[in-house]
């Protein structure tokens, strides 16, 4: 078994401390393990002194260690009932007993060592779980792209069999722009699987739609956005409600924006689903924009005032949506990304203060967006 680096210094520390104790003549730190015939043995991962010519045998192995010595003394290292490996500590010959001073210090050490042992199991648990994981991942990646492909290529077909003043056509558009969108998901999925895990804090944003898959330093928000507006139109005429959508599109839809405010698109698609999902059914809503931002918005009853606020928190979800299911996260999420791009994410139960053509009562939420930092 391969142990890391951090265990293995940890260990080390610990025997360091006896390493100016003058009646041991070695501490050595055993570890469970299954030698080759799969039968349980106890290895050694540290020892002191240090400058030995070879290192010591398993347990197992050394039959020195058989014969009972008042000199030896076993600590287990135990996770629970559950034996994780033994620290052995031997003094120089000696008549007397075993100091108590230093029975409690390796016993300290090897509860000490149990922890860091038992953490250090989880540790690679936990590893083998994620490559397992990630190679599921790339299983279902690979197996999804034949079908992903054929619904391309029916889409193409039909597309030719339909002529150009066709009303359906704008249906069958619809559906390859989703397929296009779907092949991100699977491009990110196969970068999961086969992305380390890095060495580094894990940040805690977590994006609703897949990463920007680009080179490039800049992004075209329109480009993001549009396939949201396209298909939030086909979802209102499946519901039965009217959809208004963004008119007029201000210049910094139009500017090069930066590759983080790619989440703007995360957060406009959580806004959206939202819309559609738990505003009453039959009534009105929309996409705005104006030179602040982005306004998502309905024309349903407002939000209660006492959950105005609390609808940003992680978990909170509203006593009166008992249709849906849904982890209260989203707002949250956007919230926190908006955050981080130097954005702002807010209700205002009076979209018309967005814009004088919205509805004087409803729910409009607003991200607004930050200028442009332009390099000098």
């Amino acid at each position: 078994m391969q142990f890391s680096d951090r265990f293995l210094n940890l260990v080390h520390q610990q025997l360091n401390s006896f390493e100016k104790e003058a009646e041991l003549e070695n501490v050595v730190v055993y570890v469970a393990q299954s030698n080759q015939e799969g039968s349980p043995t106890l290895e050694v991962v540290g020892q002191i002194p240090r400058n030995r010519k070879k290192v010591l045998p398993p347990i197992a192995n050394d039959p020195d260690l058989r014969v009972p010595s008042p000199n030896r003394r076993w600590y287990p290292l135990q996770d629970g009932s559950v034996l994780l490996g033994v620290l052995r500590a031997e003094r120089f010959s000696s008549e007397q007993g075993w100091p108590d001073l230093l029975d409690q210090q390796l016993q300290a050490t090897a509860s000490a060592l149990s922890n860091c042992l038992s953490l250090e199991l989880d540790r690679k648990r936990l590893l083998e779980e994620l490559t397992q994981q990630r190679e599921q991942i790339g299983m279902l990646v690979h197996q999804l792209k034949n079908p992903l492909a054929a619904l391309k290529t029916y889409a193409q077909l039909l597309l030719r069999k339909l002529g150009p003043e066709s009303s359906q056509r704008s249906l069958v558009e619809g559906l390859m722009t989703e397929q296009k969108q779907f092949n991100k998901y699977l491009i990110a999925l196969d970068q999961l699987s086969h992305t380390k895990t890095p060495n580094k804090a894990l940040t805690s944003a977590r994006l609703l739609l897949p990463p920007l898959l680009t080179n490039s330093d800049n992004l075209d928000l329109r480009e993001l956005l549009k396939p949201l507006i396209d298909r939030a139109s086909v979802t209102s005429k499946l519901q039965g409600r009217e959809w208004f959508g963004p008119v007029n599109w201000p210049n910094w839809t139009k500017e090069d924006r930066p590759i983080s405010e790619g989440v703007i698109a995360e957060i406009v698609a959580n806004l959206l689903e939202n819309a559609f999902r738990y505003s009453p059914p039959g009534v009105s809503l929309g996409m705005t924009f104006n030179e602040e931002g982005i306004c998502v918005w309905d024309a349903g009853d407002p939000i209660p005032t006492e959950e105005r606020d609390r609808i940003f928190f992680r978990g909170f979800r509203s006593e009166n949506i008992t249709d849906f299911q849904g982890t209260g996260l989203g707002l949250a999420l956007g919230k926190e990304l908006a955050e981080e791009f130097g954005g702002e994410l807010y209700l205002e139960t009076k979209p018309k203060r967005f814009d004088d053509s919205l509805p004087n009562k409803g729910n409009a939420f607003i991200l607004s967006i930050p200028p442009r930092k332009i390099p000098e």
